[in-house]
């Protein structure tokens, strides 16, 4: 499978469940994530003081959170092709309560 390959260089919280993210190639993105945060992983982060633990892993060079949420650079770069997607999906995942 061929796909482009995107660092993330910084992350920032901007807003209730926002974070601005920079990349590699200059682009720079605002993404709101509360409408993707169910499921086992993501549930967690609808805790705002959780959420806003997040941190650029330099490993990697993706975001992650202390329970090891994590997103795919590439899916972050396009957001705006997947998001739909992602949140029709994540439907169907359970919101757990913490």
């Amino acid at each position: 499978m061929d796909h482009p390959i995107f660092k993330i260089t910084s992350v920032e919280v901007k807003s209730p469940y926002t974070l601005e993210i920079s990349f590699d190639d200059g682009k720079k993105k605002n993404i709101n994530f509360e409408k993707v945060l169910n499921g086992e992983i993501y549930s967690p982060l609808r805790d705002l003081n959780f959420f806003n633990q997040v941190k650029l892993d330099t490993e990697i060079f993706t975001i992650v959170w202390p329970n090891g949420a994590d997103f795919e650079p590439a899916i972050l770069h396009d957001w705006e092709k997947y998001e739909d997607e992602l949140i029709e999906r994540t439907k169907n995942w359970e919101t757990i309560k913490y």
